[in-house]
């Protein structure tokens, strides 16, 4: 027997929809990329995605075609994410970090038919443009631009062709499980990979993204998200934002810390999101003008681990719940968040704060095991540690144009993090498969050097590396940036972890370099830390 109950397919047009129909006014603070700062409305937001969506019909577009953006975080950017999926399109985010060479394979490899550019790379379209021979139109988010027009035979103009939309486009309706959008990984090693999401999934991430458990956005929030609208749709934010009518503030192309202070102030900010590198510039300017962050609850942290000291300075400085979370492209992106049980309320201070320090739970619709070498579930007793895994209707499958099933294990995702997992379902990560330090035959997690080192007050930035050794095969090595004026010395950084882990585990060298390597989403990249310093303790 069936249950008697409306039925209606989960698409991202129905979140725009609802943000139009019951927050239709709330505001959106837009900074624009050549300047200045304008404010909108999730209902105007709406009718533009509208317009836009009738537009891109009207140019002749296939169902599921690929609609490319290089964009910074704006209400243009905004529109576009529910315009092409709405109107049955795949938007198709870019990371305008990645190499020319890298930017054309996914643009091809995607078979994009539309770019949307900002003004800041239109100079990348023009240079790649005869690289791509199944792109047949580049629209520059903004207003007619002679300029620009001048520069590229065939250029649209992002207001224009809203203008020959149809403000009464009605949404199309289709089956769920439609592809709404793709991201491609970061490429570290060989091509970037596509993941190819459905308006099912997304939708079902912004169900799990809106509970308290979860981030937990809210129409009384005051959301930024300074996580890039190209890397992994900003963690869905976007599309959960929609769903619960919260308001916006887009931070356009300044991530520097001075410019999120002066918009967490002026705008009332209350939740922002973003990658530590980011949180370490903030604060500082915060410190530096003596703003105290009043608006400002809570924070959101991913991308890679959040060092201890940032959620101890948001905590004690600014009155700042800082939520650590960790998830991956091929999750679209949100597998965990750290939101302490109610059991953990009468502990210690010092207890609660380990908690915190791990990556968190997984919401519903997510499930978490680790396994050894051979593939053997392990136990979730907090300190075994192995390789992760992961399932769920909002994880990965296969790779775009890649068989089905070809990227699981068992029906499980392969995350390549080496973790642990408790009796409660706190995760933490310890280290990437490939970046652990195994010594001696003991691991060694590069995570929590990095985490106790970047707490030094004279350190700006470190990573710890495996480096070959005569004795033990690998040894850690701290490759250190110092703070600006600070000049610490290596006896007394290696002296800063004693009584914080065991003496064994203790880096055996210290090397000061002016700036780590990152890639195209701030991860640093080891590899070529691990190239440039092979020889630290054998040469």
């Amino acid at each position: 027997m069936l249950g008697q109950m409306m039925s209606a397919p989960l698409l991202i047009s129905s979140q725009i929809e609802h943000a139009e129909a019951y927050h239709g006014s709330t505001p959106i603070i837009s900074v624009n990329t050549e300047g200045g700062i304008e404010q909108t409305t999730w209902g105007q937001v709406a009718a533009n995605a509208r317009r836009l969506g009738s537009a891109l019909s009207r140019l002749g577009l296939e169902p599921n075609a690929r609609c490319g953006t290089i964009a910074w975080n704006n209400r243009r950017h905004l529109e576009i994410y529910f315009g092409v999926s709405g109107a049955g399109f795949v938007c198709h985010t870019i990371n305008p970090r990645l190499f020319p060479e890298q930017l054309v394979y996914i643009i091809n490899h995607a078979q994009d038919r539309v770019l949307f550019v900002d003004a800041t790379f239109l100079p990348i379209a023009v240079k790649l443009r005869e690289h791509l021979p199944e792109l047949r139109h580049v629209v520059l988010m903004g207003p007619r631009n002679e300029e620009a027009a001048a520069q590229f035979d065939g250029l649209l103009f992002y207001d224009e062709l809203l203008e020959t939309g149809d403000p009464a486009f009605e949404w199309p309706q289709f089956d769920e499980n439609t592809a709404s959008s793709l991201c491609y990984t970061s490429g570290t090693t060989g091509n970037p990979k596509g993941v190819l999401y459905s308006h099912r999934s997304t939708l079902l991430h912004s169900f799990a993204a809106n509970t308290p458990d979860c981030i937990g956005f809210s129409a009384s929030d005051v959301v930024l998200p300074v996580v890039p609208m190209f890397h992994v749709n900003a963690w869905g934010a976007p599309y959960a934002c929609a769903m619960s009518g919260t308001p916006l503030v887009l931070p356009g192309p300044d991530l520097h810390g001075e410019a999120l202070v002066r918009l967490i102030d002026d705008y009332g900010v209350t939740l922002a999101m973003g990658v530590p590198t980011i949180w370490l510039g903030l604060l500082g300017h915060a410190r530096a003008v003596g703003s105290k962050l009043e608006s400002l609850k809570r924070t959101v942290v991913g991308g890679s681990a959040c060092p201890p000291s940032m959620i101890a300075e948001f905590r004690d400085s600014y009155g700042v719940e800082t939520l650590h979370a960790w998830g991956m492209t091929e999750m679209s992106p949100l597998g965990t968040v750290n939101h302490p049980l109610a059991k953990h309320a009468s502990l210690p201070e010092a207890d609660q704060q380990a908690i915190r320090e791990s990556q968190g739970r997984p919401p519903f619709g997510v499930a978490l095991k680790i396994v050894d070498d051979a593939g053997n579930d392990l136990p979730r007793d907090g300190t075994s540690q192995g390789d992760l895994l992961v399932k769920g209707p909002w994880v990965l499958d296969s790779y775009f144009r890649t068989e089905q099933g070809e990227a699981l294990v068992d029906g499980w995702f392969p995350t390549g993090d080496v973790a642990t997992l408790d009796e409660d379902g706190f995760m933490t990560i310890r280290d990437r498969s490939k970046d652990i330090i195994k010594s001696g035959g003991e691991w060694i997690s590069s995570v929590e050097l990095e985490n106790i080192a970047i707490a030094h007050p004279g350190l700006a930035d470190a990573a710890v590396i495996g480096v070959a050794h005569p004795k033990w095969d690998e040894r850690p090595l701290l490759v250190a940036v110092a703070m600006s004026g600070e000049a610490p010395d290596e006896a007394e950084l290696l002296a800063y972890y004693d009584g914080k882990i065991a003496s064994w585990q203790v880096p055996d060298k210290v090397v000061f370099i002016d700036e780590l390597p990152r890639n195209a989403t701030g991860k640093v990249l080891k590899r070529n830390l691990r190239e440039q310093f092979a020889d630290a303790l054998t040469g």
